[in-house]
């Protein structure tokens, strides 16, 4: 996978790093929002310039962005990238209390997915790949290949695996 993550915790920045590399994934850093950004439309235009106009463009499997950060917070960049690629996955982890960040996402009105810090290296790399959602989903013999196409996120997933749950309860 290829990670844009926005963090202004050099700490942090460094964790994210040495955990994407372990698990084989390609990280993209900013030190903040307007370098984000920056990074996000740069590679969005190159990729533009090289696709069929009818192709969907998806610069980055993911990007996470930290809520509070220097120039322009979590909120406002997913803003902007949402604006120019609605279909792009935004994961927002941050300290901030949970309730606070689903109200400040509400205002975005598209699906994007919450990881409350701190996080344990298991659930970050669950989420970002969605690993125990696809596992789920083999449990109903779904063809995973097919769901990877689709690119769905995380929180997609989860509303598929509870229908099929609840097929699954009906059905015996």
């Amino acid at each position: 996978m290829k990670v844009l993550i926005a963090e202004d915790n050099p700490d942090t920045r460094f964790y994210y790093d040495v955990l994407l590399e372990k698990y084989q994934h390609v990280l993209v850093s900013a030190k903040d929002g307007l370098e984000c950004l920056r990074i996000y439309h740069d590679e969005f235009e190159n990729i533009r310039l090289q696709t069929d106009a009818m192709q969907k463009i998806q610069p980055f499997d993911a990007v996470i962005l930290d809520y509070k950060m220097p120039g322009r917070n979590g909120l406002e960049v997913a803003e902007e990238i949402l604006a120019v690629n609605p279909h792009q996955r935004i994961i927002f982890a941050s300290a901030y209390v949970r309730d606070i960040l689903m109200e400040a996402v509400r205002q975005l009105r598209q699906l994007v997915e919450l990881v409350q810090k701190p996080f344990n290296e298991t659930q970050f790399i669950d989420i970002l790949e969605d690993a125990e959602m696809y596992r789920e989903l083999g449990k109903f013999n779904v063809d995973i290949n097919q769901i990877k196409l689709g690119q769905f996120r995380h929180e997609q997933l989860k509303k598929l695996v509870e229908i099929l749950k609840e097929v699954g309860r009906r059905g015996h």
